[in-house]
Order: C-alpha cells, then sequence, then structure tokens
C-alpha cells in the first residue's frame, strides 16, 4: 500500500497570472519530490477573500505560509528537507 504524499495548498484565482506562473513553477518541484499540490480558488470564500484579497498566491504547508506572489526556492527545499 503506498503511503499518501504530502501536500502543499496554492491560494489563488482565475485569471492570476502570479498564480498562473507559481502553478508551472511547482510542477518539477512536485513532480521531482513527489508532494501534491492542492489548488484552492478563494474566488466566493469570504474567509479567504478576507484574509487574502488580492495577495495572492499563497502556497501553503497545513497553515504555515512557505511563500506568496513568487516562489520561493529556497523556503520550498526548506519545507522538501524537513517533510520529504
Amino acid at each position: 500500500m503506498a503511503e499518501p504524499r504530502p501536500a502543499l495548498t496554492l491560494l489563488g484565482r482565475d485569471g492570476c497570472h502570479l498564480c498562473e506562473d507559481m502553478r508551472a513553477a511547482l510542477k518539477p518541484w512536485g513532480a521531482r519530490f513527489r508532494f501534491a499540490v492542492e489548488e484552492v480558488d478563494i474566488t466566493g470564500q469570504a474567509e479567504l477573500e478576507a484574509r487574502y484579497g488580492w495577495d495572492i498566491p499563497v502556497l501553503l504547508a497545513g497553515e504555515a505560509e512557505i511563500c506568496r506572489h513568487f516562489l520561493d526556492a529556497e523556503a520550498l527545499r526548506d519545507w522538501i528537507n524537513r517533510n520529504l
């Protein structure tokens, strides 16, 4: 039985070019280090919209923020080293 892969959450919204850029930048990392990325569109989610507004994308590990706006490779590598 395969162990579940660790997952990160990418908060964003449709039409956000920075969100698309971060999604694309995460793909090779996820493939190489075998973690999943759950994408959450914050549109219409009052709590998330109030917290983040247009301050997206945000990459989370649980409740902990890894980075926002642009993929921070060093912060992601730190998470990988601690969790994989």
